[in-house]
C-alpha cells in the first residue's frame, strides 16, 4: 500500500469519525458546547426592559419578617390576590403548589387546641366557618389566576385540570415533549376556579444549570402547557395552543419525525427545540423586576405598578430553597426563570438552534477537513496549520456573530475538535513519514558522508534525486602503489588490519572536506564531491582532501615503520597515487530494482581513474585534469603533459598538485612554473637542446619531489633524438597503461 493511499485512508477515517461524532453528539462534547453558549450569554446578556409587562410578586425575606414564616395562611394569599386583582393585573400566577389543606384554617387549627369543656362549643362554631382554602378559592374565582403544578416521575395525585385547548399539525407533539407519568397539583377546590394551569418544571441538565424551559409537557397521555405559556395565554384571553411539529404544512422533515418546531400562544409564536423547549436568553438579575409582597399588602405599591401586568407570585427567600443556577448567575429565584421566559416571548428575543445548523456544521467539517488534509500532504504542516487556525477562528467568529446578531446557536466545538483531530492526524502521518525518510537517508549515507551533510540531506530529502541526474562533479580515485607486493607478506588478519588503518583516516579526510565516499575497491578508494548536496567549491575541496591524504600517508608510514622495527619485520614504505578530475557525470541510485547503490558514472569518472593510474608514471602523488586545475585556482598546479589516456582519442592536459595556496604564492614555485612552462614549450617545439638546458634548471628548482617527472622527460628527449616524432607532432603523449 502506497503512502498516499494509506494517508487517504487514515485521514478519511478521521473525517468520517468526526462526522459520526457530530451526529451522535455524545454528552461530554454536548457539555462543552453548552459551556461555550453560556460564555456567549455572559458576553452579550439580554438587557432588562422595564417596559415589559412582567413582574414578580416576591415573598422575600422582609415579607417573611413582617408577615410571618412560610407557609402563610391562605387568607393572607387571598388578600394579596385581591390587591393584585383590584389593581387591574392582566394575569396572576402562583409559582407554588397547594396540594394539602391549609393547617391554619379554623377547622384544622382547632384540632391542635387543648381539650376542655369551655372550648367545645367554640370548636363547633369554628367548624361552621369557611376554610382558608375556600376563602382562597373564592378569591381565585374572581381573578385571572393560573395555578402551577409540578410534573412528577411518579403518579402522586390526580392529574391537573385541563384549562386550555390544543391543536397540532404534523406529528403528535406528545411523542416529543418531556414525559411524566403523574404530577403534584393543588387542591381541587383551588384548581377549579382558576382559568389556567401550567407546569412549573424545568428539565435538568448535567450540571443543573437551566438553559431551556419547556413550553409543553406530557402527563400520562395528555399534553399540558408550561406555567409561563399559560400565563401568556390567559393574559391574551386565548383558549387554544397551536403546535407545529415535523410533517406540518411548511415544515420540512423529509419523512423523519424530527420533533416540535413552534408553539403558537395567541398572537405569539414561540420557536422551540425538538422537545418543545425554549432556549432562554437571560438578562442579569435586577430588583426592578420584583415587587415585594409586603408592600402590596400594606398598600405601598399602587395600581400603576400592577395594572395590565402579568404578575408571578414566588419567593426569593433563601430559606425556602427555590433557587436555581443559570449561565449568568449561580443562584436566582426559580420564579425569575418563568418571568424571564415570559419577557423573552413578549419581546420576541429568542435563542434559536436553526434547522440548518447541524447540516451546516457537518458540511463545514467535511469541506475544511478535506482541504486541510490535502494541504498537509502537499504543502506541509505549517501551511495547513495556518489554514486550520483560520478555519477554527472563522467558525468561532461565525458562531459568536450568529449568536450576537441573530440569536442563533451555531456550534463551534465540533468543528474545532474535528479540524484539530484532522490536522494532528495528518501532520503526524507526514511527520512520521518524513522521519522515516530521514532515517533512511541517514542510514544510506552515514558511512559515506560527513555527519553535518547527512543531517542536511535528512532535513531536505527532496534534494536526493532518486534514479540518477547529471551533475557537475569532482572525482577522486586513490590507490596504494605496489599493493600486491605488500599483501603477499601479510596474512588475512594482518591485511584486514592494514586496510582498516589505511582507509579510516583517509575516509575521515574525505568526509571532513564535504565529500561522499562511493566505494572501496581492494586497496583503492573512490569519492566524489557536489552530490547529493550542492558544493560550489567542490574542485577545491577535492584538492584539499588529496593533499591531506598524502600528508596522512607520511604519518601512517612512520607508524608502520616503528611497528615493523618492533616486530623485526622488513619495512617497505606505502605510497598513494591519487587522480582528480572535474566534469559532468551521472549520479544517483544505480543498480537493479532490488539492489542499488548511490554511485556515479560517466566519461569523467573514467578519466579520474586513468589519472590515478598515471601518478606512478609521472612520479607524483596527485594528478588532476585540466578542469580541476582551472577551477581550483587557489592551489599550486604544475602542468605535466598532454596525454591521451586509455580509452580516449583526444589528449587532455594533466597537472600535478604540488601544494596549497601558500605554496602557489611562494617565490620558488612561481620561478619553477615559469621555467617549467618554457621547458614544455621547447619540448613541444622539438627543440631538444633548449629543452634539455631548461630541464636541468627545472630539476634544480623542483627538488626531489619532481625527480621522477623530469627523469621521464629526459628519457623521452633521448628517445626522440634517436627516433624523431612526426613534423605535425604537438607534444601529446599516449598512456601505455591504465
Amino acid at each position: 500500500m502506497g503512502p498516499r493511499l494509506l494517508y487517504s485512508l487514515i485521514v478519511g477515517a478521521v473525517i468520517l469519525a468526526s462526522l459520526a461524532l457530530r451526529v451522535w453528539d455524545p454528552s461530554p462534547v454536548a457539555r462543552l458546547r453548552s459551556l461555550v453558549f453560556d460564555s456567549y450569554q455572559r458576553l452579550a446578556p439580554l438587557t432588562f426592559d422595564p417596559a415589559t409587562p412582567v413582574r414578580v410578586v416576591d415573598i422575600d425575606e422582609e415579607s417573611l419578617r413582617r408577615i410571618g414564616q412560610w407557609p402563610w395562611p391562605r387568607t393572607i394569599l387571598s388578600d394579596l390576590l385581591a390587591k393584585m386583582r383590584d389593581a387591574g393585573a392582566a394575569t396572576i400566577g402562583f409559582d407554588m403548589v397547594f396540594p394539602e389543606p391549609d393547617r391554619m384554617s379554623p377547622s384544622n387549627a382547632v384540632k391542635f387546641w387543648p381539650q376542655s369543656e369551655q372550648l367545645t362549643q367554640l370548636k363547633v362554631e369554628l367548624d361552621e366557618l369557611p376554610s382558608n382554602d375556600e376563602i382562597f378559592a373564592e378569591a381565585i374565582g374572581t381573578a385571572p389566576v393560573v395555578m402551577g403544578f409540578i410534573a412528577s416521575p411518579t403518579n402522586q395525585t390526580a392529574l391537573p385540570e385541563i384549562k386550555s385547548g390544543l391543536s397540532y399539525g404534523g406529528d403528535d407533539p406528545r411523542l416529543f415533549a418531556p414525559y411524566y407519568p403523574g404530577a403534584t397539583s393543588s387542591l381541587t377546590v383551588l384548581q377549579t376556579p382558576s382559568i389556567g394551569a401550567g407546569a412549573l418544571n424545568w428539565v435538568p441538565e448535567h450540571d443543573q444549570i437551566i438553559r431551556r424551559m419547556p413550553i409543553l409537557v406530557t402527563l400520562d397521555e395528555t399534553l399540558y402547557p408550561s406555567f409561563s405559556a399559560d400565563l401568556l395565554r390567559v393574559a391574551q384571553g386565548a383558549s387554544t395552543y397551536i403546535v407545529k411539529s415535523s410533517g406540518a404544512s411548511g415544515e420540512k422533515a423529509f419523512g423523519e419525525q424530527t420533533g416540535i418546531v413552534k408553539v403558537r400562544v395567541g398572537d405569539f409564536e414561540i420557536p422551540t427545540d425538538a422537545n418543545g423547549q425554549m432556549w432562554l436568553h437571560f438578562s442579569p438579575q435586577t430588583r426592578d423586576r420584583y415587587l415585594p409582597a409586603w408592600k402590596i399588602l400594606s398598600g405601598e405599591i399602587g395600581e400603576e405598578e400592577m395594572a395590565g401586568r402579568i404578575l408571578l407570585v414566588g419567593t426569593s427567600a433563601a430559606g425556602l430553597l427555590d433557587l436555581r443556577a443559570t449561565p449568568l448567575e449561580a443562584s436566582v429565584p426559580g420564579v425569575e426563570l418563568h418571568a424571564q421566559a415570559l419577557e423573552q416571548i413578549i419581546r420576541g428575543s429568542y435563542l434559536l438552534r436553526p434547522d440548518f445548523a447541524t447540516p451546516l456544521e457537518l458540511l463545514y467539517i467535511l469541506v475544511l477537513g478535506l482541504i486541510i488534509a490535502v494541504l498537509i500532504y502537499r504543502a506541509g504542516a505549517l501551511g495547513s496549520a495556518v489554514l486550520g487556525g483560520l478555519a477554527v477562528g472563522f467558525v468561532v467568529w461565525l458562531s459568536w456573530h450568529a449568536f450576537n446578531s441573530w440569536g442563533w446557536l451555531v456550534d463551534p466545538v465540533y468543528a474545532t475538535i474535528a479540524l484539530t483531530a484532522i490536522y494532528l492526524t495528518g501532520s503526524s502521518f507526514v511527520f512520521l513519514r518524513t522521519e522515516r525518510e530521514r532515517n533512511r537517508v541517514r542510514h544510506a549515507f552515514s558511512h559515506y558522508m560527513a555527519p553535518a551533510l547527512v543531517e542536511q540531506l535528512a532535513d531536505e530529502p527532496d534534494r536526493l534525486k532518486l534514479g540518477g541526474e547529471n551533475r557537475d562533479m569532482t572525482l577522486l580515485f586513490s590507490d596504494v602503489r605496489g599493493f600486491t607486493t605488500i599483501s603477499e607478506g601479510l596474512d588475512a588478519e594482518e591485511l584486514t588490519r592494514f586496510l582498516n588503518e589505511l582507509f579510516t583516516p583517509l575516509s575521515n579526510i574525505v568526509l571532513d572536506e564535504q565529500g561522499t565516499i562511493d566505494k572501496y575497491m581492494g586497496d583503492a578508494l573512490m569519492a566524489f564531491w557536489n552530490a547529493p548536496l550542492d558544493d560550489p567549491r567542490h574542485p577545491s575541496h577535492a584538492c584539499a582532501a588529496a593533499l591531506r591524504m598524502v600528508d596522512e600517508m607520511a604519518i601512517l608510514n612512520e607508524r608502520w615503520r616503528k611497528a615493523a622495527e618492533d616486530s623485526g619485520r622488513p619495512y617497505k614504505p606505502v605510497k598513494l597515487g591519487i587522480g582528480l578530475n572535474t566534469g559532468l557525470c551521472c549520479v544517483g541510485n544505480l543498480g537493479s530494482e532490488t539492489r542499488f547503490d548511490y554511485s556515479v558514472i560517466g566519461d569523467n569518472v573514467n578519466v579520474a581513474s586513468r589519472l590515478e593510474g598515471q601518478s606512478k608514471t609521472y612520479g607524483l602523488d596527485i594528478i588532476a585534469g585540466e578542469e580541476t586545475a582551472t577551477r581550483a585556482s587557489d592551489f599550486a598546479f604544475l602542468e605535466l603533459d598532454l596525454l591521451k589516456v586509455k580509452g580516449k582519442t583526444e589528449a587532455t592536459r594533466i597537472f600535478g598538485v604540488l601544494g596549497n595556496d601558500a605554496v602557489r604564492q611562494s617565490a620558488e614555485f612561481v620561478e619553477l612554473t615559469a621555467k617549467h612552462q618554457t621547458f614544455l614549450s621547447k619540448y613541444r617545439e622539438m627543440d631538444w637542446d633548449g629543452a634539455e638546458a631548461l630541464l636541468k634548471q627545472c630539476e634544480a628548482l623542483g627538488g626531489e619531489k619532481l625527480n621522477g617527472l623530469y627523469a621521464l622527460y629526459r628519457d623521452r628527449i633521448t628517445d626522440f633524438r634517436a627516433n624523431p616524432p612526426p613534423e605535425n607532432w604537438d607534444g601529446t603523449a599516449r598512456a601505455t597503461s591504465k
